[in-house]
């Protein structure tokens, strides 16, 4: 969803979008939260009670691959990739792989 289109949905959908912000951790930057909530809107329909919680745990795992560089199995990180599709994180933090780390020390 782009910025306007996100706007529109939760105008359309009042209750909904009240209900998904009660989702935000109170750790959570503007940045990270926008970007969750993109993920729970783009997906939320999916996800009927009571597997809510299934959402919302595949959010936190696809916001920690993003912000932290958190690792999942491969299945898994492409289940999120799939949920995620045409989400725009700008100035996504870039992890290395400690592989990947002493692959460049050795040169």
């Amino acid at each position: 969803m782009a910025e306007m289109e996100i706007e529109e949905f939760i105008e359309q959908n009042r209750h909904l979008a009240t209900l998904v912000d009660t989702y935000r951790g109170i750790s959570e930057s503007e940045k990270h939260w926008k970007a969750r909530r993109e993920f729970l809107f783009r997906n939320i329909n999916d996800f009927e009670d009571p597997h809510i919680d299934q959402l919302l745990a595949l959010s936190m795992v696809w916001a920690n691959n993003v912000f932290l560089g958190c690792r999942y199995s491969p299945d898994l990180l492409e289940k999120m990739k799939e949920m995620a599709e045409g989400i725009v994180v700008e100035d996504a933090p870039v992890f290395k792989t400690r592989d990947e780390i002493m692959k460049n020390q050795k040169r």
